[in-house]
């Protein structure tokens, strides 16, 4: 029997379009999932309620140990993805901004394809008889995306708690293949290069970074543009959105490892017509038809028409104009 190489399944991985690759073994995250339950019994996660115990066996229990989503797993192929875009949002009180990452293709889409491509040929490699058992974790899989990368040595955490990457800075998606089989494992683990800098601290207008590497999700623009189901947006997040109508960037724009970012390759990640631009008062007027078809197969989706609509009436409302 011939034994599948990490190598060969990380060349594979890069020939797929992954821009970087860690192998670890699949154990139990034991302290980043107590990290993990500390913060959802603060409740920093507001209104996701799936990040709470007993909802639908994702809580965090699961979500520290991926055996307890695939048994048979005896390995982690982490990647990450690098998405950004050069393009930049506009400082007019007519125009709102969405989150580079929703600006082209829902990325769970693309990363799915790419790992089930990747998971395909590793079971193509395999001798005949000897199967291979495989589940892609994309982000809403019950996986701790962050905590994997960094155990793999993609990046490290940073104190917005994005992984940062040294070549791409924190513009990467990231998703996991659980594999039954063992491989060669990578030890190497990035140091926290984010020294005394505070930079994404600071620029948070909402005060959500709380403290180094401790975000809470209820005071998070992110949060309230994208998950809260309110009918109006809280205190701090209404009166300091300084123009997102859905997602935030400004702890990733300021961070000086940003100065790093490339181009990516993904040509489902390029910017969609209008969505780097839109303007407010056609969101606020967007019929459910309009949506569905402006924003099929787009991160915009998980808002909903409803809270869009919401979110472009709340920059109208609180933006100031811009001084002639």
């Amino acid at each position: 029997m011939v034994r599948l190489l990490a190598k060969d399944i990380k060349q594979r991985a890069s020939a797929l379009g992954f821009n970087k690759v860690g192998i670890v073994p699949a154990e139990a995250l034991t302290e980043e999932g107590a990290r993990l339950r500390e913060w959802v019994a603060r409740g920093f996660h507001g209104q996701m309620k799936y990040m709470e115990p007993g909802y639908m066996a994702r809580d965090p229990q699961q979500r520290s140990d991926p055996r307890l989503l695939m048994p048979s797993a005896k390995s982690v192929i982490c990647v990450a993805l690098n998405y950004f875009r050069p393009e930049k949002h506009l400082d007019d009180p007519e125009v709102g901004k969405i989150s580079r990452y929703a600006w082209g293709d829902d990325y769970h889409d693309v990363l799915r394809d790419k790992l089930k491509a990747l998971l395909a040929w590793i079971q193509q490699q395999q001798p005949k008889g000897e199967a291979v058992e495989g589940k892609i974790c994309v982000d809403s899989s019950p996986m701790m995306d962050k905590a994997w990368a960094v155990r793999a040595g993609i990046g490290w955490l940073g104190k917005h708690s994005n992984v940062i990457t040294k070549e791409f800075g924190s513009w990467v998606f990231l998703g996991e293949l659980l594999l039954s089989i063992e491989l060669d494992y990578d030890s190497f683990i990035e140091p926290d290069h984010c020294g005394k800098c505070t930079a994404c601290i600071d620029a948070c207008p909402t005060g959500a970074i709380i403290a180094p590497y401790q975000v809470d999700g209820t005071r998070c623009i992110s949060y309230g543009t994208i998950e809260l189901r309110e009918p109006e947006l809280p205190e701090p997040i209404q009166s300091n959105l300084e123009g997102w109508v859905f997602g935030c960037d400004i702890c990733q724009d300021v961070c000086p490892w940003s100065r790093f970012s490339k181009e990516t390759a993904e040509e489902r990640f390029e910017p969609r017509p209008g969505i780097v631009e839109p303007k407010l008062q056609e969101l606020a007027e967007l019929s459910q038809e309009e949506f569905s078809t402006r924003f099929r197969k787009n991160p915009v989706k998980r808002a909903k028409l409803a809270g869009l609509k919401r979110n472009a009436e709340a920059v109208r409302t609180s933006r100031k104009p811009l001084p002639e």
